[in-house]
């Protein structure tokens, strides 16, 4: 059969393949939560690395039956995908996050988790693994086609996502590799696809139309609010953004952190979700001359110092401080939101319930990143209104790996450069114990100011603790008299508790809300006085500031403080302090045993020293974590660039692979390659060198380029990277080709598993070290594959 009909179907099958994985990240969001997503389908992706072991073992039988093995594998496939979500939601495999550190029976249903995910990306990868072993003589093309459709994947996936809901995705993302199946089918007439063929059609339609509705986990916002009488979801809508519902209910009301002292009636609020998790309340224009709900909480407190005119409002969400500055009557506030279908709600379906918020005269709307827009806005203000921190009752560490770039040193100073000489940064925190979440607002904001030379920080800093909460006031001048005078007003009248405030008596700070661990008063005071670093490093959690190279800004965990940290709370307890970073180490391990395993045991059937064992391992290895981690860094640095974080991945993995692609047919030119066998790989690294020293700053400081011009100047930057880095893999495999039994089957493998470990790897080294050494390590692999080729090369020619 002609090479032509495999090259169609392997772009069908990698198309699906990423599709089919945003999809998952999607549906796993909903139900679960991001941290558990990230695990599910690390784990289920093993299945290409399994899908080299199996070929490497049976090799011999599937090439002898490759062309009914090959469209067989590729229905399976569909099968396999578009029945994934409706067994995995079904109620003996459903299971919950937050039950598998309490209850141990979850662990067989997050077994079957896996299993039910794992089968159709080892069914794909092990189709597309036998046509690279079948054509081994043409890889250069092959792998082009893999590389292409995996690029047209990526976009396909992100535009179904504005089209359906996650849970019909797998289903229709399923129909691909059904046509590839059937586009590779050698000879119609025999009896086996009479059957195959329209059974395969048939369970991928049923799996359409049998498409589940999604069960969130019983400890989400969402199904808590579901569970308030005649609560209702009353519209929906989905984006890669997440699956955005409006909820109400008329128990359903907000006042977040609320004075005891307030005597009103707090009003009814619909309520939006974002994948399960609160979005904010659904806020109107406040009524003239009334008075706002929000002014009996902490959040008042800038607006009780001075009435601002100029507000910046970022990450505002359903516009709750937009309408807050509207009560104080600010003259014109800017309103960032990076979710176009929040916005998309508030102006359209929801526009009546706001009273027509974000079209006041006075309101201008931004779709952005805050950071990016941060960086590329020149205008002033007087006041800067940040997002509330962490969730109440404290978090879980569920938001640990979410990179927050407006929370690090950088943006903060960014903010205090946007500041008008009387300006204000003011942001909301909820209580959580151990202290963590205002720790480390506070250093944060200690760290901006020591940047900016002020030794005094106790002078520029307003803290208001109510039972709940606390806000945060950052003051570019020293504060007055007055303004302080009226921040213990405004204490005294809302029965609030000052935790910074300059003069501050001891008692002041327990006249209205008592706490029983006082702590956080000396904590406060540690971080305030110029021995903090020492305060840094003796307390149990890392409250020091994120920064852009480690943007984790919920991320506390210290490994040195595990032990005591479990004496205190207990084995038990502890997972559910710092839940999200302990999912990914555990990620980590379960990949990289697994993988271990895997790799070593087709070695017992095709021999551990015959062929170039040793050199495809570093090799492929090599390559595999090179690879995922260019991209990892690219989709970090488009992100910030564009201010667009689904359109910045999309834009990463598509034009980087897209351009793989371009680079490995170009290799399918070449008869003789192996003197660049090694070559490539240290051009790469050189590259990559290039790239962190000149073009990632370059990008930072285009930041303000026109929207348009940005998709194009990132498409050029990534295009000679992407070019090269296409080319060692099929080089690799031509080296292999004739070596015996598995040779090529082993080595993809490697390089499956490799790929793998590779994303849980680069988050632990990030968080851990920061991108910078993501970047270095991405141009020591390649080097490696470089070296080992070179020392390969040298030995041969010795013989």
């Amino acid at each position: 059969m002609p090479l032509p009909r495999y090259a169609l179907p392997i772009a069908l099958a990698s198309a699906a393949v990423l599709a089919f994985e945003l999809g998952l990240m999607q549906v796993f969001s909903i139900t679960q939560w991001y941290h558990f997503a990230y695990m599910a389908i690390s784990v289920a992706m093993l299945g290409f690395g399994a899908a080299g072991t199996f070929l490497a073992l049976f090799e011999k039988k599937l090439l002898g039956r490759f062309e009914r093995a090959f469209p067989l594998l590729l229905l399976a496939c569909g099968v396999a995908m578009a029945g994934a979500c409706i067994l995995a939601q079904h109620p003996a495999v459903r299971f919950d996050t937050y039950l598998l550190f309490n209850d141990y029976r979850q662990a067989g249903r997050l077994l079957a988790t896996y299993l039910i995910f794992f089968v159709p990306f080892f069914l794909a990868a092990l189709a597309i693994g036998l046509a690279f072993v079948r054509f081994s003589g043409q890889i250069g093309q092959l792998y082009f086609a893999d590389l292409l459709g995996t690029a047209l994947g990526g976009l396909l996936g992100v535009g179904l996502l504005w089209l359906f809901p996650p849970g019909r995705l797998p289903g229709l993302v399923a129909l691909l590799p059904v046509l590839g199946g059937l586009i590779s089918i050698p000879r119609p007439r025999d009896r086996l696809w009479w059957v195959a063929t329209p059974l395969a059609i048939a369970l991928v339609a049923a799996g359409i139309a049998g498409a589940p509705r999604l069960q969130s986990s019983q400890y989400k916002s969402l199904s808590k609010a579901l569970l308030l009488p005649e609560a209702a979801v009353e519209a929906e809508r989905c984006s890669p953004y997440g699956l955005l519902q409006v909820v109400s209910a008329p128990a359903l009301r907000h006042a977040p952190g609320l004075s005891l002292s307030f005597q009103g009636k707090v009003p009814i609020r619909k309520a939006l979700f974002n994948n399960g998790e609160w979005a904010g309340a659904v806020t109107p224009m406040p009524a003239p001359d009334s008075a706002f709900i929000l002014d009996f909480t902490t959040a008042a407190l800038p607006f009780r110092l001075r009435r601002p005119d100029r507000v910046l409002a970022v990450e505002a969400g359903t516009g709750e401080p937009v309408a807050h500055a509207l009560a104080h009557r600010a003259g014109a506030i800017s309103m960032v939101e990076s979710n176009p279908a929040v916005l998309s709600l508030l102006k359209g379906q929801l526009a009546g319930e706001t009273d027509s918020l974000l079209f006041q005269p006075s309101v201008s709307v931004y779709e952005l990143e805050a950071r990016t827009f941060l960086m590329a806005d020149t205008q002033t203000y007087s006041l800067i209104l940040l997002p509330t921190v962490s969730t109440f009752g404290g978090g879980a560490g569920l938001n640990a790996l979410q990179e927050q770039y407006l929370m690090t040193q950088e943006s903060f100073r960014e903010m205090w450069g946007r500041l008008q000489p009387e300006g204000m940064i003011s942001l909301s925190c909820w209580l959580d114990y151990p202290p963590r979440y205002p720790l480390r607002v506070l250093a944060t904001l200690v760290d901006m100011l020591a940047a900016e030379g002020i030794g005094e920080p106790r002078r520029h800093i307003i803290a208001v603790r109510s039972w709940g909460a606390i806000t945060f006031v950052a003051k570019r001048s020293p504060f007055s008299r007055r303004e302080t005078a009226r921040a213990r007003a405004f204490c005294e009248e809302m029965l609030f508790d000052p935790l910074i405030l300059d003069g501050l008596q001891p008692g002041e700070r327990q006249q209205y809300n008592q706490l029983q661990d006082t702590m956080l008063f000396h904590y406060a005071d540690a971080i305030l006085s110029p021995a903090r670093d020492r305060f840094y490093r003796q307390y149990q959690f890392s409250v020091q500031p994120a920064t852009d190279e480690r943007p984790y800004f919920s991320q506390f965990l210290r490994w040195k403080s595990l032990p005591a940290l479990a004496e205190q709370w207990g084995s038990r307890n502890l997972p559910f302090m710092e839940l999200g970073y302990l999912v990914v180490v555990l990620t980590f391990f379960q990949i990289l045993l697994v993988a271990l395993a895997l790799i070593i045991l087709p070695l017992f059937r095709i021999g551990f020293r015959s062929g170039d064992r040793g050199w495809a391992l570093s090799y492929f290895g090599s390559l595999g974590l090179g690879f995922m981690f260019v991209e990892i860094i690219l989709i970090q640095q488009f992100t910030l660039f564009l201010g667009k974080p689904v359109f910045a991945t999309a834009l990463a993995i598509s034009g980087l692979l897209a351009a793989s692609g371009a680079g490995s047919w170009y290799t399918s030119r070449w008869k003789q390659a192996s003197g660049k066998l090694w070559l490539i790989p240290v051009l790469i690294a050189a590259l990559l060198g290039v790239y962190a020293a000149v073009l990632l700053p370059a990008l930072r400081s285009a930041v303000g380029l026109a929207p348009g011009v940005k998709p194009f100047v990132l498409l050029l930057a990534v295009a000679p990277l992407g070019f090269l880095m296409g080319m060692p893999f099929p080089l690799g495999i031509r080296r292999l080709a004739g070596q015996g039994r598995g040779a090529i089957s082993w080595a993809w493998g490697v390089n499956g598993y490799c790929s793998v470990i590779s994303t849980a790897l680069a988050t632990l080294i990030a968080v851990e070290l920061g991108f910078s050494w993501v970047m270095a390590l991405a141009g020591g692999a390649y080097a490696l594959a470089g070296v080992v080729s070179r020392v390969g090369v040298k030995r041969r020619a010795s013989v």
